[in-house]
């Protein structure tokens, strides 16, 4: 049976204090991401920002002869969208699903309106930035001193850390643009094979033993986690003190999510009443988000 969706899937939306979720939760709606669709392209306004929960999505760089390299990855630690709150409207980057899943999406403006508060949120996601920023200079740093080999292993971990099992179901495409040549991906493949760090067949990785790829990867991906963890300690909130079920939420995930606009709030949170309130309110400027388009 699957798992129930719940925005507190999220870290970040899970570090937030009661109130300040609690005010965000009529305004966030499921969003399906379908694998190597794009969330958004370069240049494009961003309407929304996507808080991942069981996808993850590259952030990609494309040059001008149309070669894409990735930069980060956002899973179940981040959001997308982070020019909306840094005071742009755009980006250079792509985003494209590179697992399949779900995210939760919120209007640009509603978010904006909440980061203007400053506070909890504002913290939160400028914390996240730094650790954003983090991975993408250590990714430049690992393209250009490690081998193909350690980057894909670092790639491995970082997107392991953001799912549930130790399986990725990943298109070739997505593996080129991660490695920047398509011959060359598939090249690492079978050398990471033939060592016995994974097991690949038809778009399906599998790593049968984490431990020996830790083993094997660079330091980059060291230093990338342990900037995510210092600043966003999962299951934690902001002073650092456990969540409420968060030992539990390790192994089975809340049942406090909604589909869309069929929303259900956590034990102890705000009365039905101005749960309505709220959402009549959000419902005058919401539009439905539906999944991202295929890309290209």
């Amino acid at each position: 049976m699957p798992e129930p969706h719940s925005p507190r899937q999220n870290h970040l939306l899970a570090a937030l204090p009661a109130e300040v979720y609690e005010r965000l939760l009529p305004q966030l709606q499921i969003a399906p991401m379908a694998l190597g669709c794009v969330v958004y392209e370069s240049g494009d306004p961003m309407n929304n920002v996507y808080f991942p929960t069981t996808s993850i999505v590259s952030l990609l760089h494309t040059m001008q002869d149309g070669k894409p390299a990735e930069i980060a990855l956002v899973g179940n630690d981040g959001a997308l969208g982070i020019a909306v709150f840094m005071g742009g409207v755009s980006t250079p980057t792509r985003a494209v699903v590179q697992s399949a899943g779900d995210a939760y999406a919120i209007e640009s403006e509603a978010l904006r309106e909440e980061f203007r508060l400053g506070g909890p949120l504002q913290e939160l996601l400028l914390r996240y930035t730094q650790a954003l920023i983090t991975q993408m200079t250590q990714t430049a740093v690992c393209n250009r001193h490690h081998s193909v080999e350690q980057q894909l292993s670092r790639w491995l971990l970082l997107s392991l850390d953001r799912l549930s099992s130790n399986k990725l179901l990943m298109t070739q495409r997505l593996i080129a643009n991660m490695l920047g040549s398509r011959q060359g991906a598939m090249e690492t493949l079978e050398k990471m094979q033939q060592a016995e760090l994974i097991e690949y067949d038809r778009g399906c990785i599998i790593v049968p033993d984490r431990k020996k790829l830790e083993g094997y990867v660079c330091e980059c991906y060291g230093v990338v986690k342990t900037e995510f963890d210092r600043l966003l300690p999962r299951n934690r909130n902001l002073s650092g003190a456990a969540l409420p079920g968060a030992t539990q939420r390790r192994t089975q995930s809340g049942g406090h999510g909604r589909r869309i606009d069929d929303a259900r709030e956590p034990a102890g949170a705000a009365s039905p009443r101005a749960l309505t309130q709220r959402r009549t309110q959000s419902d005058r400027r919401r539009r439905r988000i539906g999944a991202a388009r295929p890309a290209r």
